[in-house]
Protein backbone atom coordinates (compact mmCIF):
# COMPACT_ATOMS: atom_id res chain seq x y z
CA UNK A 1 0.00 0.00 0.00
CA UNK A 2 1.45 3.35 -0.99
CA UNK A 3 1.94 6.02 1.66
CA UNK A 4 -0.07 9.16 1.15
CA UNK A 5 2.02 12.08 -0.15
CA UNK A 6 1.11 14.35 2.81
CA UNK A 7 2.10 11.72 5.40
CA UNK A 8 5.33 11.04 3.54
CA UNK A 9 6.14 14.78 3.51
CA UNK A 10 5.52 15.02 7.25
CA UNK A 11 7.76 12.01 7.94
CA UNK A 12 10.53 13.44 5.76
CA UNK A 13 10.25 16.78 7.58
CA UNK A 14 10.41 15.06 10.99
CA UNK A 15 13.45 13.04 9.92
CA UNK A 16 15.13 16.21 8.61
CA UNK A 17 14.47 18.12 11.84
CA UNK A 18 15.80 15.23 13.95
CA UNK A 19 18.88 14.93 11.75
CA UNK A 20 19.66 18.65 11.94
CA UNK A 21 19.13 18.62 15.72
CA UNK A 22 21.50 15.67 16.16
CA UNK A 23 24.11 17.31 13.94
CA UNK A 24 23.92 20.57 15.91
CA UNK A 25 24.29 18.71 19.19
CA UNK A 26 27.31 16.85 17.84
CA UNK A 27 28.92 20.10 16.71
CA UNK A 28 28.30 21.65 20.15
CA UNK A 29 29.93 18.69 21.93
CA UNK A 30 32.90 18.80 19.56
CA UNK A 31 33.28 22.57 19.99
CA UNK A 32 33.09 22.30 23.79
CA UNK A 33 35.78 19.60 23.84
CA UNK A 34 37.99 21.61 21.51
CA UNK A 35 37.59 24.72 23.67
CA UNK A 36 38.53 22.74 26.78
CA UNK A 37 41.69 21.48 25.12
CA UNK A 38 42.54 25.01 23.95
CA UNK A 39 42.12 26.48 27.44
CA UNK A 40 44.11 23.63 29.02
CA UNK A 41 46.96 24.22 26.57
CA UNK A 42 47.12 27.98 27.14
CA UNK A 43 46.47 28.19 30.90
CA UNK A 44 49.51 28.18 33.12
CA UNK A 45 49.41 27.66 36.89
CA UNK A 46 48.44 30.96 38.47
CA UNK A 47 46.66 32.33 35.39
CA UNK A 48 43.16 31.48 36.63
CA UNK A 49 41.97 32.30 40.13
CA UNK A 50 38.34 31.70 41.05
CA UNK A 51 36.66 33.37 43.99
CA UNK A 52 33.79 31.06 44.79
CA UNK A 53 31.00 30.42 47.24
CA UNK A 54 30.09 27.13 48.88
CA UNK A 55 26.47 27.28 47.68
CA UNK A 56 27.12 28.64 44.18
CA UNK A 57 26.01 26.22 41.47
CA UNK A 58 27.84 28.22 38.79
CA UNK A 59 31.04 27.86 40.83
CA UNK A 60 30.50 24.10 40.97
CA UNK A 61 29.95 24.01 37.20
CA UNK A 62 33.12 26.04 36.57
CA UNK A 63 35.12 23.81 38.94
CA UNK A 64 33.80 20.70 37.20
CA UNK A 65 34.65 22.11 33.75
CA UNK A 66 38.17 23.07 34.79
CA UNK A 67 38.76 19.65 36.34
CA UNK A 68 37.22 17.72 33.42
CA UNK A 69 39.45 19.58 30.98
CA UNK A 70 42.54 19.48 33.22
CA UNK A 71 42.79 23.27 33.31
CA UNK A 72 45.05 24.52 36.10
CA UNK A 73 43.25 26.94 38.42
CA UNK A 74 43.18 27.96 42.03
CA UNK A 75 40.20 28.98 44.07
CA UNK A 76 39.11 30.23 47.43
CA UNK A 77 35.73 30.17 49.16
CA UNK A 78 34.42 33.43 50.58
CA UNK A 79 32.65 31.69 53.48
CA UNK A 80 35.75 29.83 54.63
CA UNK A 81 38.58 32.28 54.05
CA UNK A 82 38.60 35.84 55.39
CA UNK A 83 41.25 36.95 52.88
CA UNK A 84 39.13 35.54 50.08
CA UNK A 85 36.07 37.43 51.34
CA UNK A 86 38.14 40.62 51.48
CA UNK A 87 39.33 40.10 47.88
CA UNK A 88 35.73 39.50 46.80
CA UNK A 89 34.56 42.69 48.51
CA UNK A 90 37.44 44.69 47.04
CA UNK A 91 36.45 43.59 43.54
CA UNK A 92 32.87 44.80 44.21
CA UNK A 93 31.50 41.80 42.39
CA UNK A 94 27.73 41.32 42.27
CA UNK A 95 27.99 37.55 42.75
CA UNK A 96 30.13 34.47 42.39
CA UNK A 97 32.07 33.08 40.73
CA UNK A 98 34.53 35.86 40.12
CA UNK A 99 37.37 34.82 37.86
CA UNK A 100 40.62 36.70 37.93
CA UNK A 101 42.35 35.67 34.72
CA UNK A 102 45.83 37.03 34.21
CA UNK A 103 44.87 39.88 36.55
CA UNK A 104 41.61 40.76 34.77
CA UNK A 105 38.27 40.40 36.58
CA UNK A 106 35.48 38.39 35.00
CA UNK A 107 32.17 37.89 36.78
CA UNK A 108 30.47 34.56 36.15
CA UNK A 109 31.73 31.59 34.21
CA UNK A 110 31.92 31.19 30.48
CA UNK A 111 34.45 28.81 28.97
CA UNK A 112 34.70 31.04 25.89
CA UNK A 113 35.28 34.14 28.03
CA UNK A 114 38.05 32.29 29.90
CA UNK A 115 39.66 31.32 26.57
CA UNK A 116 39.39 34.91 25.32
CA UNK A 117 40.91 36.32 28.53
CA UNK A 118 43.82 33.88 28.35
CA UNK A 119 44.40 34.93 24.74
CA UNK A 120 44.32 38.62 25.74
CA UNK A 121 41.15 39.36 23.81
Amino acid sequence: MAMRPRLRSVLVLVALVLGVGAAMQGIEIWTRARLGAQVAASAKPGDIFMIASVTCTYCAAARAWFNANQVPFTECLIERDERCAAQYNALMAPGTPVMVIKGRRQVGFSAQAVADALAGV
